[in-house]
């Protein structure tokens, strides 16, 4: 662990989070660069084979930032934890480069299964607070996960994917910053809309319809409910 990573580790910090005001402020108050610092050390010694410690080390870690990193998960570069509290990654999770968490993330499994199990996250991807990404999926490049999604299918390049389970709702559009991660579509709000409007639509249609094509006698009954 080269003194030139950390360093670019806390330029990482000041570029995505506005709050960050001092290198010391960082070095001591951030726990998402702690676990991160941490999880270096113990996904070396879990590549060498090295029994127990690599665990010992995570759980050391999580007891004190509330993050949880298997050693055996891969990380890249430029990787950021904002807040961090509740963010569990598990053992065969792989993060690109230049990847944003926000706290209470899961990138985890859906069994017992053995092998890749946990999720691929591709760079430049931001997944927002509560977010669950679970199974052996891939996350596209330039992909915004929105707060509190659960996402276990796979995800294109470029798209925003929101809601229970997630749905693409955005895809080659107006990519969004990384730290406006609140603001995407909502499908649901979206879809009743549509459905207004259809609605709105057949009614209008209904409305001609017994104006210009019924006598009076029929439209009164219909409007009544014996024409039906």
């Amino acid at each position: 662990m080269s003194f030139k990573k950390i360093k670019e580790d806390i330029q990482t910090i000041f570029a995505k989070d506005p709050a960050a005001k001092s290198i010391v402020e960082v070095l001591i108050c951030y726990p998402g660069l702690h676990a991160l610092l941490i999880h270096r050390v113990s996904h070396k010694l879990y590549r060498k084979n090295i029994p127990l410690i690599p665990r010992l080390l995570s759980h050391f870690s999580r007891s004190i930032t509330g993050i949880e990193i298997h050693p055996g998960a891969r990380i890249g570069k430029r990787f950021f934890i904002d807040h961090g509290m509740g963010v569990v990654i598990g053992e065969t999770t792989i993060i690109g480069d230049d990847v944003l968490v926000y706290q209470g993330v899961t990138l985890g499994g859906t069994g017992k299964e053995q092998g890749k199990r946990h999720p691929t996250i591709q760079n430049n991807v931001v997944v927002g607070s509560g977010a669950k990404v679970l199974g052996n999926i891939l996350i596209g490049s330039n992909v915004r996960v929105g707060a509190g999604s659960v996402v276990i299918k796979d995800v294109p390049d470029d798209s925003t994917v929101v809601g229970i389970p997630g749905v693409v709702v955005m895809h080659k559009g107006q990519k969004l910053s990384q730290l406006q991660h609140d603001y995407i579509p909502d499908p649901i709000v979206d879809a009743l809309n549509k459905v207004t409007e259809e609605l709105k639509s057949v009614k209008d249609i209904v409305k001609y319809d017994l104006i210009h094509h019924k006598d009076d006698s029929e439209t009164e009954n219909f409007t009544d409910g014996a024409g039906i």
